[in-house]
This record gives C-alpha cells, sequence and structure tokens, in this order.
C-alpha cells in the first residue's frame, strides 16, 4: 500500500496533493490522456469541466486495463492551455476522484499548446496496480 507523505514536517502547505507518496513494487504507467472519446471525437469544446470529465474517464479506463483504478494513483502530471481560467474546474472533477485525506503527488504546468488546438487539458498518471 502506498504511503502518502502529505505534508512533511518542515514543508510548505499544499493544496490537493501530498509532497511525496512512496510506493513499494509495480507500477502502472498511463500515457497523457486527452478529451477524445472512444471514437476519437473531441468531447467538451469550449468547455474545460466536460474535458477534464472525458479525460478522468479514459484515465480510469487505461488503469483499469492495467489492474489499477483512480483510487490506485499515487502522481498525477496535469498540462493546461490556460492556468487561470481552466484550474478551478480541474481542481474540482479532480477532488470528486480522490481522497483527500491521501492525495496522490501532483505537478501542474501550463503549456503553450497541446496536440489538438481544442484540448485544454492533458493528464498522464502514475498508479499501483490495484490488490
Amino acid at each position: 500500500m502506498p504511503r502518502h507523505h502529505v505534508r512533511p514536517e518542515g514543508s510548505p502547505p499544499v493544496n490537493g496533493y501530498s509532497h511525496a507518496v512512496a510506493v513499494p513494487g509495480p507500477l502502472v504507467v498511463v500515457s497523457g490522456q486527452v478529451p477524445l472519446d472512444a471514437e476519437g471525437r473531441l468531447v467538451g469544446e469550449n468547455d474545460t469541466e466536460a474535458q477534464v470529465r472525458r479525460v478522468y474517464a479514459n484515465l480510469a479506463t487505461a488503469l483499469e486495463a492495467a489492474g489499477s483504478g483512480l483510487a490506485h494513483v499515487v502522481k498525477y502530471t496535469f498540462f493546461l492551455t490556460d492556468l487561470a481560467r481552466d484550474l478551478p474546474a480541474l481542481r474540482a472533477v479532480r477532488d470528486e476522484h480522490q481522497d483527500p485525506a491521501r492525495p496522490p503527488a501532483s505537478s501542474l504546468v501550463q503549456v503553450a499548446a497541446l496536440v489538438h488546438p481544442a484540448f485544454r487539458v492533458e493528464i498522464e498518471a502514475l498508479a499501483v496496480p490495484a490488490v
């Protein structure tokens, strides 16, 4: 079971992430997921919340295929094209999918663009297998 070190003594405050997560054993690595449905169609053009929800659905599908799940994510990397506009929606949806007492480690990066000009968000994940 991962050990979450949300805010080790002497660390700065956090907002929905752990400073470190110690992971024993195997690791599941999930490529960056984007807001496309199973047919490759864009979900949520100009709607950040809809895009984030689709990305989380894609993450869940990939994790399940690898024998894991959203509850077993130990680290996210979030990529947003407009931090000021999109961060509130990202945080709201993210918080629906994680235990606030054991949040994953995470990184957040604003990028100039993603692979498709209509994408506002991409998320990659590291997880442990479900037991």
